[in-house]
């Protein structure tokens, strides 16, 4: 490990357990497991919930990121955050969780933003777990915008111990239980582009890419409008063909800061 990521971890505070925790390392069934949801459905906020049970125990715990708008922490929409080290693409999870145990100690790490790991980083997570017995809570997206797995979510769903799906179910603006997350630019969704561009769920400018959860009929409707498709849908007079159409959604939106 470079001196420089060194320096850039946020130091663990040493427990005065530390000892007893070292001796019971290696007896106790350490786990990694998956949380994942949607936008809006409180992975940060419970990321850090965790962190802050496990802390307050006084154990070890090492929390990290892939991104966040706050540099050098993990934030929730509730106003909540705390101190974390930034995950890059060349980070090697394993070599740092190992060097924690060492001259530290190291119970846990907290995962956030996980679906941006890749696929190497979630495998060195499943080793942390199980060379050096530390837990792993990850949490993350299960889909891009684009309706397909990220590359590390679906190794996590591949090495996971435990997978969750988190119980706040955030809603599409017609009411539905929100299953996607869509990309929009200029106020229009789109379905290519990097998997990775920073945007907010909350900002309604039409200049700026922005977020939007969606239910799997909403988010297919634009693209299939794109496509100039037709849509079957019944009716009490029969089946009618209903052209899909862009235009904007008025006054049927539900609150956009609903978490």
């Amino acid at each position: 490990m470079s001196i420089s990521m060194k320096r850039s971890m946020p130091r663990l505070r040493r427990s005065s357990k530390h000892q007893t925790h070292e001796r019971t390392r290696m007896s106790r069934g350490s786990k990694l497991k998956f949380f994942f949801g949607t936008m809006g459905s409180g992975k940060s906020t419970q990321a850090l919930q965790i962190h802050h049970n496990l802390t307050t125990r006084g154990l070890q715990v090492l929390l990290i990121s892939q991104l966040d708008r706050e540099e050098g922490r993990v934030s929730s929409r509730l106003g909540v955050s705390a101190e974390a080290q930034i995950v890059t693409p060349d980070t090697d999870l394993l070599s740092i969780a190992r060097t924690l145990v060492i001259e530290e100690g190291l119970d846990a790490i907290v995962c956030d933003e996980a679906q941006f790991y890749s696929p190497e980083q979630i495998e060195q997570l499943a080793q942390v777990v199980d060379l050096l017995s530390v837990d792993v809570f990850a949490f993350g997206l299960l889909t891009s915008f684009q309706g397909q797995l990220f590359p590390g979510t679906a190794r996590l769903l591949e090495l996971a111990d435990e997978r969750s799906e988190l119980q706040v179910e955030a809603r599409c603006y017609c009411g539905n239980r929100a299953t996607h997350n869509a990309r929009l630019v200029d106020g229009r969704q789109v379905y290519a582009g990097a998997l990775k561009v920073v945007g907010d769920t909350n900002d309604r400018s039409e200049a700026a890419t922005s977020y939007e959860l969606r239910c799997r009929l909403h988010w297919h409707q634009e693209l299939w409008a794109q496509q100039g498709r037709q849509l079957q849908l019944p009716t009490d007079h029969g089946a009618d063909v209903i052209e899909l159409k862009v235009k904007a959604v008025e006054n049927e939106k539900a609150d956009p800061n609903y978490e």
